[in-house]
């Protein structure tokens, strides 16, 4: 029998192991297997180029490489059960897949908010067609839009809209700031009094309680009784790992799926994790395990994962996480583990009134930096990132 590595999971992750797996020298047949009936794509501009009719599918869809050809696709179909001492998978369509080895790639997924009231009206942004759906609400003409959410998706959805031309936007979440929660008070108040000049508004320290309408919505009821009219609502509140299929396995999943320094799960060398689902201990910093949610961290994993799952030795994993968000006219790039070092933020360059450049200190050393602004911001930024990739690293 040829011998099979399955891929769960069919996303970015998912396409960058297998390329990974054939890099590192895997001969034996690969499957991926993914519930949405698209090959991988770019989810980044979903929020963003998407949303705002700048992108079609086809320049989000991500070609494999040619070392990859020959992976077998299984699409359409989710993972729903693993039994990892049979070491098998069974699938959605009711089909076992026997492997060799497993990757475990099934991302997240939005979390929805439990509150009374209608669901129609109520969207959120992770899948093409959640983008889809969402712009051919926001085009309507007049519509009022309320995105539960300050964070990286809320903003940008909330940009995207005022671009179009929403009638009105507002934006609410329980902290008093903008992203006050990654990237802390300073960037939050420049943030926040950027996005107030180009319309957008915003309702800040105060959750929703709940939705008025009878089959759509429309209204929010925040937390203190005020009720803000609206005909979209967007949830952009966080996210949920796709962990379900896993359990019964003896794994911890409180949080993503726990791995060890070389993303392997649970003490099986057949088994690693790839993708913001993975939570792995970074050799960079404290080697507290945690989960990131970074545009690198596909490619970074499944780098080492592959070479990890060939059977290679390699030092513990130690990625330097990298993001990027595009809001209006503006744009965030960081390098680092800004979120490690919010207790002693300072402005390495510029203003934050314009293009400013911020870092972030955990015991006197850098741990990570953001720029805020145009281009010139950005390549700020970047010139930060050999020095943080030889940086000591921080103890426990």
């Amino acid at each position: 029998m040829t011998a099979r590595i399955v891929v769960a999971g069919a996303s970015m992750g998912g396409l960058r192991a297998a390329e990974q797996l054939r890099a590192a020298g895997w001969t034996g047949a690969i499957t991926v297997v993914g519930d949405e009936p698209h090959m991988p794509y770019n989810r980044p501009p979903l929020s963003k180029e998407v949303l705002a009719g700048k992108a079609p599918f086809e320049s989000l869809a991500l070609t494999p490489k040619p070392a990859a050809a020959d992976v077998e696709w299984r699409l359409g179909t989710g993972v729903r059960a693993a039994r990892l001492a049979e070491r098998t998978v069974a699938l959605d369509d009711g089909s076992t897949l026997p492997y060799d080895g497993l990757v475990v790639a099934t991302g997240m997924r939005p979390r929805r908010l439990r509150c009374p009231g209608p669901l129609t009206g109520r969207h959120t942004v992770r899948t093409l067609a959640d983008a889809q759906g969402l712009r051919g609400e926001l085009i309507r003409p007049g519509v009022r839009v309320v995105v539960v959410g300050a964070g990286f998706i809320g903003c940008e959805v909330a940009a995207t809209a005022v671009g179009l031309g929403v009638r009105e936007v507002t934006v609410v979440d329980p902290l008093p700031l903008p992203l006050a929660g990654p990237l802390g008070e300073l960037l939050g108040r420049a943030l926040l009094k950027r996005h107030e000049e180009r319309g957008v508004r915003f309702a800040l320290g105060t959750g929703v309680a709940g939705f008025d309408g009878d089959e759509r919505v429309t209204g929010v009821v925040l937390g203190d009784g005020t009720v803000l009219p609206a005909d979209v609502v967007v949830e952009a509140v966080g996210s949920v790992a796709n962990v379900e299929w896993l359990e019964g396995n003896g794994l911890d999943l409180t949080d993503g799926v726990l791995t060890d320094e070389q993303l392997r799960v649970g003490g099986r060398p057949e088994v690693v994790a790839v993708g913001d689902v993975a939570r792995f201990p970074n050799a960079r910093y404290d080697g507290v395990p945690r989960r990131v949610e970074h545009w690198s961290i596909p490619t970074d994993t499944a780098k080492h994962a592959a070479k990890v799952l060939a059977g290679a030795a390699l030092p513990p994993f130690a990625p330097l996480p990298t993001f990027w968000s595009d809001q209006h006219e503006f744009r965030l790039q960081s390098f680092g583990a800004p979120a490690l070092g919010l207790g002693d933020v300072r402005v390495l360059a510029g203003d934050p009134d314009g293009d400013v450049l911020i870092g972030y200190h955990s015991g006197g050393q850098l741990v990570g930096v953001v720029a805020l602004g145009g281009h010139t911001a950005a390549m700020s930024a970047a010139r930060y990132r050999a020095q943080l990739l030889k940086q000591p690293a921080l103890t426990a």
